[in-house]
């Protein structure tokens, strides 16, 4: 996995069929994507349950690229290394989770993943300068995080303005989680994001039996991105 601000596509499986989860991860691929993102909740830290380190171990077969492990769950710190060994490429935590995140990076890196740091929508970015030498990747949630299929909250593109210009020339993926469509993504693209994450966006339409919607609707969106660069 190298660094570059290249716009990637990373579709969330939480919008795909739950009985084809492998199948689907390898259309996805087939159809274009640059890595798939996993959506993990708890029902504790977010208001719904999903999936659980069986559940990458079990696609991450099916993955050939990065799988991106988004982690909606609270205490975080006990389950790391589970989803390490179940082949996360990237593991994500919040902010909000838990009162030592510090520590929490840590943990992640040691676990040999790359460290990914989430926002919710109210959280502001004082917090993150201290933090940017501890990770790969922010993931700027611009909807509140549960479901999938939620409208984009326009506020947050400054925030990802803002974290643009503070992380400067340093290795760090900017990340965008939720309501991105071929309407949306030009506006974060133009902030500063380059990895975008979309679930019914690029579901929508396609089957494991009839993939070329997810290759249509995955074109869409990264031509949408990369004509407001």
């Amino acid at each position: 996995m190298t660094f570059n601000r290249s716009i990637k596509i990373a579709p969330s499986i939480l919008s795909a069929d739950f009985a084809n989860f492998g199948l689907e991860c390898e259309a996805i691929e087939a159809q274009g994507c640059d890595w798939v993102h996993v959506d993990v909740m708890d029902g504790h830290f977010v208001p719904n349950i999903t999936f659980g380190p069986a559940t990458c171990a079990a696609i991450r077969p099916h993955i050939k690229g990065v799988m991106d492990v988004h982690l909606m769950i609270a205490p975080v710190d006990p389950y790391i290394e589970a989803f390490a060994q179940a082949g996360a490429d990237v593991i994500t935590a919040h902010l909000e989770a838990g009162p030592h995140i510090h520590r929490t990076l840590q943990a992640i890196r040691g676990a040999g993943a790359k460290a990914g740091l989430a926002l919710n929508p109210g959280t502001g970015i004082e917090d993150v300068h201290y933090l940017l030498d501890m990770v790969d990747l922010i993931c700027v949630m611009t909807v509140n995080p549960g479901f999938g299929g939620q409208k984009f909250i326009p506020s947050q593109v400054e925030k990802v303005r803002r974290l643009r210009a503070m992380i400067g020339d340093r290795p760090v993926h900017i990340e965008i989680d939720g309501g991105v469509t071929v309407e949306t993504a030009p506006l974060v693209a133009a902030a500063g994001a380059d990895v975008l994450v979309a679930g019914s966006a690029v579901f929508r339409g396609g089957s494991v039996s009839n993939p070329a919607p997810y290759g249509e609707n995955i074109r869409a969106i990264r031509a949408a991105a990369e004509a407001a660069l």
